[in-house]
């Protein structure tokens, strides 16, 4: 049976997406659907570093130049997701060829429950070719108009391309008053939003580790908000935990969560 081939764009860079991805991706593997990530981010390609997976001997760019196999490209990381990275190789983003992603795709989405593809920012023909291998879109922006409007041009674009627009995240939201409320977002972009993330200051704190943030602080308010899409797209009942108290956080950055 083919997968769910699902990809993430953002009409400029900054918003947020590869996080997302990659912590959807484990969310979705932690309650048991078989995930793919693909880092179709053939120039700027981090998803692997956001997941620890860095020093990957076989990457998409191998694969894309000819030199390898698909199934060599497919490493196994946090909670079972299953990660197709990209190279940071310039010599090796220079060989590869983007246009062959299309037969790739057909390939990689039998293997897989969800195929979640993260594409480049913006609209090269890079980002294009991106939004043409997947078959639904999922807009990830943040609650400011110069983004809602790029983002805006990137939905358009990928349905004039046949893919079906799902809807949007909202990420690094604060509530200020300069931002666009999410009814605003809505009218605007004409998909619902999906789903709301808060800013959150324990996303950097696990990237900076190279876990995702739904296994280094699952009780984080990105964290649930994260999880609670996940459960959406794979149909599944999921109860939040009790967010943690002060002196239980301060206790816990003391002291590494000993009891």
């Amino acid at each position: 049976m083919e997968g769910r081939s699902i990809v993430f764009a953002s009409g400029k860079g900054g918003t947020g997406k590869t996080t997302i991805v990659a912590n959807l991706g484990v969310a979705l593997a932690q309650f048991g659907r078989e995930v793919i990530l693909i880092d179709a981010d053939i120039t700027m390609a981090n998803l692997s570093l956001i997941l620890g997976m860095e020093d990957i001997p076989i990457t998409l760019h191998d694969v894309l130049a000819g030199e390898a196999d698909i199934r060599d490209a497919i490493y196994e990381g946090p909670a079972g997701v299953k990660v197709i990275p990209g190279g940071l190789s310039l010599e090796k983003i220079k060989k590869a060829k983007p246009e062959r992603l299309r037969e790739l795709i057909r390939e990689i989405s039998q293997m897989g429950d969800f195929i979640l593809i993260d594409a480049p920012a913006g609209l090269e023909i890079t980002s294009v070719t991106a939004l043409l291998i997947g078959k639904e879109l999922i807009v990830v922006t943040n609650p400011e108009i110069s983004a809602i409007t790029d983002s805006l041009k990137t939905k358009l674009v990928a349905e004039k391309l046949g893919t079906l627009p799902l809807g949007a995240v909202l990420n690094r939201v604060t509530s200020e008053k300069t931002e666009l409320t999410k009814e605003e977002i809505e009218a605007i972009l004409e998909v619902p939003v999906l789903s709301t993330v808060p800013e959150d200051p324990e996303v950097k704190r696990a990237s900076a580790y190279g876990v995702p943030l739904v296994i280094k602080n699952p009780t984080s308010p990105a964290a649930i908000s994260t999880k609670q899409l996940a459960a959406k797209l794979a149909g599944v009942k999921y109860t939040p935990p009790e967010p943690e108290s002060p002196i239980k956080r301060v206790f816990r950055a003391l002291f590494g969560g000993r009891r």
